[in-house]
């Protein structure tokens, strides 16, 4: 699709750089945002095209965030905008140390992602068109021990997100949630636990993507972790806390972006 732009937060590795390729070779200019100025500018030299803009900065600095976007837009409309920038942690509520643990992972996951598309709502709106994207995880269908933060930051993301798309109802504007499971990346790398229908990073953008196109409000990729994730939610209380109390725990003081 010649001519079209998209705005990618997390571009760093994972699924920001997955995504960032699928759509470069779609035809898209890419601006890339991430933390690691070496790893965007290897991809961006990596990608097909040209116009592409890479943002080095962390997502929780809002006003380089903003920067970024108003630069991009300076050079054109922005068709889409995927926020997919995120870090993972185990965390423990009680542990003093944790507290500055759980403010990183919920800024950088939720007050980020409203941070990265406040500057496209309205030239979307004014232009009628758009999309914006919002990565979410299958975490946030139920809290898992040992991960508080995170389940909480991908909850509020998936509530964000459709209070966001109700407001935008009408404009010609789009909110898409997608929520993954688990896909082979840096960040689930560290997992120390089985991680079924384990997805590479390539076949996920493919598919998000897709959802994308399709225009759907809410996807979980891949489609047998949707089973489960709708399975979770009829699972009875004390159920689900006995079986969850016996799960493995994600590593505490871990993440990528």
């Amino acid at each position: 699709m010649p001519g079209r732009r998209v705005f990618i937060t997390g571009a760093s590795s994972g699924i920001g750089a997955a995504l960032a390729r699928r759509y470069a070779a779609r035809g898209y200019e890419l601006g890339l945002v991430g933390r690691r100025q070496e790893a965007l500018q290897g991809l961006c030299g990596n990608l097909p095209g040209l116009g592409h803009r890479v943002y080095a900065l962390d997502v929780r600095d809002r006003a380089a965030l903003q920067a970024a976007a108003r630069d991009f837009l300076a050079a054109g409309p922005v068709d889409l905008v995927i926020a997919s920038a995120g870090i993972s942690a185990g965390t423990l509520t009680d542990e003093p140390e944790d507290h500055a643990v759980f403010e990183a992972i919920l800024d950088t996951n939720v007050l980020a992602m409203m941070a990265t598309f406040a500057p496209f709502i309205a030239p979307m709106r004014e232009r009628g068109r758009g999309t914006l994207v919002g990565i979410g995880s299958v975490a946030g269908v139920r809290g898992l021990p040992g991960a508080g933060a995170y389940s909480a930051s991908k909850a509020a993301v998936r509530a964000y997100c459709e209070s966001l798309r109700v407001e935008l109802h009408g404009t010609g504007v789009r909110v898409v949630t997608l929520a993954p499971g688990f896909i082979a990346t840096p960040m689930t790398a560290r997992n120390p636990y089985r991680m079924p229908f384990l997805m590479p990073a390539e076949r996920f953008a493919e598919k998000a993507q897709q959802a994308i196109d399709a225009g759907v409000s809410y996807r979980v990729i891949p489609w047998p972790m949707a089973w489960v994730a709708r399975l979770l939610r009829l699972v009875p209380d004390a159920l689900y806390d006995r079986a969850a109390a016996r799960r493995k725990r994600k590593p505490r003081m871990g993440g990528d972006a």
